[in-house]
C-alpha cells in the first residue's frame, strides 16, 4: 500500500514539474517586433536586450569610435554631418574619434571616416546633462546607398505625444550573454508622461524641456551603455539622441533622450542641415 502511493504520489510530481517547464518556456519565448523604419512603430512583446536588425533598417545608424573601438552611437543627417551625444565626446582627448557607416558590424565593413569638426551644443551640462547634443562634421562626403541614408529631422518645438512609439537602435550592452552586441540592435519604446519621468529622476535633479523619456514601467527593454548618441526614431523622423538612465531598462526609470526638435535650429545654422 505504502509503495503504491509512493508511485502515485511520484507520478503526480513528474506531471506539475512537465507542466511547470512547459509554462516557462512559453514566458519566455520572445517575439520580434514588427519593423517599419519609415511608419509608426508598434511595439511588440517585451524583448529584453532588443532584436537583430540589418543596417538596412536604419542607414542612418553610424558607430563612433575610439581606437577603432566602438564608443557611442550617432545619426546621418546630410553627406557631411553626423548627430551624437555632447558626453561622447572627450574634447581633451589626444585621440581624434571616428565613424563607421554602412556595417551592421560595428568592428567591420562599411566606410570608417575622420572628422574636421566637433561642435558641441554651447548649452550643454556635463553636470546636469542638458542639451546633450553634438554635430560632427566628416573630412569626406558619405556615399549614399541602402545602407546608408541621412535621417529626415523635425522642426523647432515639435511637441512629442505621450505614448509616441520610437525605435531605439545601436551597439550597446544587452544585459544578456545569450545577445550579442556584435551585431546592430533595436527594440521599440513609447515616450512616457514628462511629469512622471521627471519626478522618477529628482533625485538626479530632473528632466528638463531639452529632454523626454522613453520606456515601460515595467522596464525589461531600452538603451544602454555605449548605446549613448544613438537614435530615437518616431514616424520616420530623429526625435530623439539617447543620453542617460538610472541603469539599464531598469524598472521605474525611463530612458532619457536629448530632444532634438529643442535645438532644430541651432543645427540648421551650425550644419546647413
Amino acid at each position: 500500500m505504502s509503495s503504491k502511493f509512493t508511485t502515485i504520489l511520484l507520478t503526480v510530481l513528474i506531471a506539475l514539474f512537465a507542466c511547470a517547464l512547459a509554462q516557462a518556456e512559453k514566458r519566455h519565448k520572445l517575439t520580434r517586433p514588427a519593423f517599419h523604419p519609415n511608419a509608426p512603430y508598434l511595439a511588440g512583446k517585451r524583448i529584453v536586450g532588443g532584436f537583430v536588425i540589418d543596417i538596412s533598417d536604419a542607414p542612418y545608424q553610424i558607430s563612433l569610435q575610439y581606437n577603432g573601438k566602438h564608443h557611442c552611437g550617432g545619426s546621418i543627417l546630410n553627406s557631411k554631418w553626423i548627430l551624437t551625444a555632447a558626453h561622447c565626446i572627450d574634447l581633451y582627448s589626444e585621440v581624434k574619434p571616428t565613424v563607421r557607416v554602412g556595417s551592421s558590424e560595428h568592428a567591420a565593413g562599411g566606410t570608417v571616416l575622420h572628422l574636421v569638426r566637433i561642435v558641441p551644443h554651447p548649452g550643454h551640462s556635463s553636470s546636469a546633462n542638458n542639451y546633450d547634443i553634438a554635430l560632427l562634421e566628416l573630412e569626406s562626403e558619405i556615399t549614399f546607398n541602402d545602407k546608408v541614408q541621412p535621417v529626415e529631422l523635425p522642426e523647432q518645438d515639435d511637441p512629442i505625444d505621450e505614448g509616441t512609439m520610437g525605435i531605439v537602435s545601436g551597439w550597446g550592452m544587452t544585459m544578456s550573454a545569450a545577445d550579442s552586441n556584435a551585431i546592430l540592435r533595436a527594440t521599440n519604446v513609447p515616450t512616457v508622461n514628462q511629469q512622471e519621468c521627471n519626478q522618477a529622476y529628482q533625485s538626479y535633479g530632473g528632466i528638463t524641456e531639452q529632454m523626454f523619456c522613453a520606456g515601460y514601467r515595467q522596464g525589461g527593454t531600452g538603451t544602454c551603455r555605449n548605446d549613448s548618441g544613438g537614435p530615437f526614431v518616431a514616424e520616420g523622423k530623429l526625435i530623439g539622441v539617447v543620453s542617460w538612465s538610472h541603469e539599464c531598462a531598469l524598472a521605474g526609470y525611463p530612458g532619457v533622450y536629448a530632444r532634438v526638435a529643442s535645438v532644430r535650429e541651432w543645427i540648421r545654422e551650425t550644419s546647413g542641415v
